[in-house]
């Protein structure tokens, strides 16, 4: 995001990937059918997901080894390639609320923002517009309206979710994820195969991959350094940052690239690493580490599933399941005002209904008794 702004505005940007190459026009793996994967789809180290995934990168990346502390057992999900994680998520676009920022005065945990929800609000306005998100205005009082497209007509399973969330006062709306059911800025809107994760082809889904680095390349103002792994923000006597040196992946060289201002966007965890290693007398625990905290503390966004069945659909006639590569509907954030043997309440996603047959791994029917065993699991 900060190199698209920045060469729309006319700055010079140099941005270090530490993977390689991707786009999503010419590398994805979309309408290609699962029996054609010669792995039958199986994952791979580079590919978790499996071998059709977009996202290049695991919880473990070849060549790249990490210590653990002792005691612990945290693992976080590296990408590896042009767009980074932005190939590696679900799309759910939700805004932080109003009680989001000052939780400490409602509930007595954690800080409150040094800002509030009305100073960001123009901002979200603006991603939205870029990005394209789709929703529904419903004014709820946590869970903000937004510049939305339309959003696609719920599957039937969700249909059938909702008149059950409707007997309960359950609140059940549309979804709201950055995938297109309107063309926008030149791209073209969702035709529902359903493969987000692949990568897309006509970029109806958000990736910084082709939605913001691709832009910011044809203003012919970025230079895109790929295979480059930062190893350190370098700083003058004064304590000025002064550019970047990274390790050329392809060859092993060190090098060093200068720039007047350094944006770490590299995720939390690839930030703070780069913070901590960039150590000199003005900083010897690291750069904005006064405090101590710099890669202390992180989590990582918690979740659980829960499968269920819903008899209507016994024997109902195969259809089309497919829509956008994710939910149609969720039931917002509640029970926040309850007691609960947990702080704040959840959100619930829903997921469901039939799709193409998948890949070879993952979710196996040996996971899901009485199914029994197969294969190895059987013998």
């Amino acid at each position: 995001m900060a190199a698209y702004v920045l060469t729309q505005a006319g700055a010079d940007v140099i941005l270090l990937e530490a993977g390689g190459p991707w786009d999503n026009t010419t590398d994805s793996a979309m309408l290609t059918w699962p029996y054609e994967s010669p792995r039958r789809g199986k994952s791979t180290k580079e590919r978790p997901f499996g071998e059709f995934d977009a996202c290049i990168g695991g919880w473990e990346v070849p060549g790249e080894p990490y210590t653990r502390a002792p005691g612990t057992a945290f693992s976080w999900w590296r990408a590896r390639m042009v767009g980074g994680r932005t190939n590696h998520w679900g799309r759910i676009s939700l805004r932080f609320g109003p009680y989001d920022f000052k939780r400490k005065s409602r509930d007595g945990l954690g800080d409150d923002w040094p800002i509030s929800y009305a100073d960001v609000a123009p901002y979200y306005d603006k991603i939205d517009r870029l990005i394209g998100v789709f929703g529904s205005k419903e004014n709820l009082p946590n869970e903000p309206n937004g510049v939305f497209l339309p959003p696609p007509q719920p599957r039937c399973y969700e249909l059938l979710v909702k008149q059950a969330a409707d007997r309960l006062r359950i609140t059940c709306i549309p979804a709201r994820l950055s995938i297109l059911t309107r063309p926008l800025n030149g791209r073209a809107a969702c035709h529902y195969c359903g493969q987000c994760n692949r990568g897309c082809r006509v970029n109806a889904n958000f990736t910084s991959t082709n939605v913001l680095i691709a832009p910011a390349l044809a203003t012919g103002k970025l230079t895109l350094l790929t295979n480059a792994m930062a190893r350190e923000v370098t700083v003058d006597r004064s304590g000025r940052a002064t550019g970047v040196a990274y390790i050329d992946k392809a060859s092993g060289e060190d090098r060093h690239v200068r720039a007047r201002v350094v944006v770490s966007a590299a995720s939390a965890l690839e930030s703070a690493r780069l913070l901590l290693n960039s150590t000199s007398p003005l900083f010897p625990n690291g750069l904005a580490n006064s405090s101590g905290t710099v890669g202390r503390y992180i989590t990582d966004t918690t979740g659980t599933d829960v499968a269920g069945f819903i008899p209507k659909m016994t024997d109902h006639v195969p259809h089309n399941h497919d829509g956008v590569g994710g939910m149609h509907l969720y039931m917002p954030w509640w029970l926040e005002d309850r007691t609960l043997d947990f702080p704040r309440g959840y959100h619930i996603e829903v997921w469901g209904g039939r799709s193409m047959p998948g890949y070879g791994f993952m979710g196996g029917i040996h996971r899901y008794p009485p199914g029994g065993g197969y294969g190895k699991q059987l013998k």
